[in-house]
């Protein structure tokens, strides 16, 4: 099967976004520093290529066809993709990533993270960002395994460092009509242990659970803070959970448990590669110390 070879050049095209864009030949030979008749001969050349009349003059200005238009927006997306192409050819060659992972532990409110994502877009020169869910040691394996290029946790492990950039906060919560709901505040711990736990899974592979309540006799896992806090609505069981997630109900009622009203503390920011940390990833993380250090 012979191979397709294309009939025009991808120069062609963009003389005939010059001449529309600039309003005709001569303005477009001069943003171009070519000659006039230089230009002409492209277009004619990529029009007879084609068999398609693309552009026709009308009085003494050059107007696109009905096909020229069509095949004008078609041309854009072409060289923009030349150009996205040969600018991450160019990245590369500085080191630029052209992927980087971002884990955030759940408990984290991710609206404050929004506007520093958006900054960093403008200026990321096309890399992909994956943002990944994890929780507790979920979040220490991103870390010593650097499988994240960057990991906000709220427990930075031995041998790293973190920058702290905000905090985090977790309630005990239940459904109004909850049993719990109805006993005198405040629990003690075994009342506690005696009602149904929501937890969320730990996302590690191989998770150690030493950390939070969870003494529970009964607990049931799942994925998310959506997913336990319609189970607590439900209600199903307590859990804590983060207040960007339950100020999204009125159907929650507040625990009070002996010697731990609510659990909270600090969010650190934490580059696994250290000093091998490429560029890309080193920006998106001197945004995000920036702007929520400062906030």
């Amino acid at each position: 099967m012979a191979s397709y070879r294309p009939k025009t050049t991808l120069e062609q095209w963009r003389i005939l976004q010059a001449v529309v864009d600039h309003g005709g030949y001569a303005q477009a030979a001069a943003a171009l520093n070519k000659s006039q008749s230089a230009m002409n001969h492209a277009v004619a050349k990529l029009q007879d290529s084609l068999g398609v009349e693309l552009l026709e003059v009308v009085g003494r200005k050059a107007q696109l066809t009905d096909c020229g238009a069509v095949m004008l927006r078609r041309s854009r997306q072409l060289t923009v993709l030349v150009t996205e192409l040969e600018q991450l050819a160019e990245n590369l060659k500085q080191g630029w990533e052209p992927e980087i992972t971002l884990a955030i532990e759940m408990v984290c409110d991710r609206s404050k993270l929004l506007p520093v994502l958006r900054e960093f877009q403008q200026h990321s020169r096309g890399s992909r960002l994956t943002l990944l869910d994890s929780v507790l040691t979920g979040s220490e394996e991103a870390i010593t395994e650097q499988s994240a290029d960057l990991v906000i946790t709220h427990q930075v492990p031995r041998g790293y460092v973190g920058e702290p950039i905000g905090s985090y906060q977790l309630r005990l919560v239940v459904a109004a009509e909850h049993p719990l709901a109805k006993l005198p505040q405040p629990l003690s711990p075994e009342q506690l242990s005696q009602a149904l736990q929501i937890v969320i899974r730990d996302t590690a592979r191989h998770p150690n659970e030493n950390q939070g309540w969870l003494k529970a006799e009964q607990r049931w896992t799942v994925t998310s803070f959506n997913e336990a806090l319609q189970l607590v609505e439900a209600g199903i069981g307590f859990c804590w959970l983060p207040p960007f997630i339950t100020r999204q109900s009125d159907a929650l009622v507040e625990l009070s448990l002996r010697g731990s009203s609510h659990r909270a503390g600090l969010m650190y920011l934490v580059q696994p590669k250290n000093e091998k940390t490429g560029p890309c990833a080193r920006l998106l993380y001197d945004l995000l110390v920036s702007k929520l250090t400062n906030s």
